[in-house]
């Protein structure tokens, strides 16, 4: 007998790149460090703030700087990480009315 599982419409992590998954860790580790977990979050202005840093980085990488001095993980992945904090504070509400939840 075959089982049946009715996951044609569900989200598809498994197609997240791995590579890529683990450079936005190390950065999201290397700042949980640095300052606190999910410090991020409090950041007054984030979303301009955020924006400016992922302008900044990515403007290191196209000025042929690979790697973040400071925390040695490239510049892509910290870019990559602060659009996620935007996407992230952004989408707050949306998510949860995607899936139904609750937004008070």
């Amino acid at each position: 007998m075959d089982g049946v599982k009715y996951d044609g419409d569900k989200l598809r992590y498994d197609l997240l790149p791995p590579i890529a998954l683990a450079h936005v860790a190390g950065v999201l580790t290397f700042g949980a460090q640095k300052y606190a977990p999910e410090n991020w979050r409090c950041v007054p202005d984030l979303q301009s703030r955020y924006m400016a840093a992922a302008f900044r980085h990515i403007e290191a990488h196209r000025m042929g700087e690979k790697y973040d001095p400071e925390s040695k993980y490239t510049h892509l992945a910290h870019a990559v990480t602060c659009l996620m904090f935007i996407i992230e504070d952004q989408g707050k509400d949306s998510y949860a009315n995607l899936f139904g939840f609750p937004t008070d």
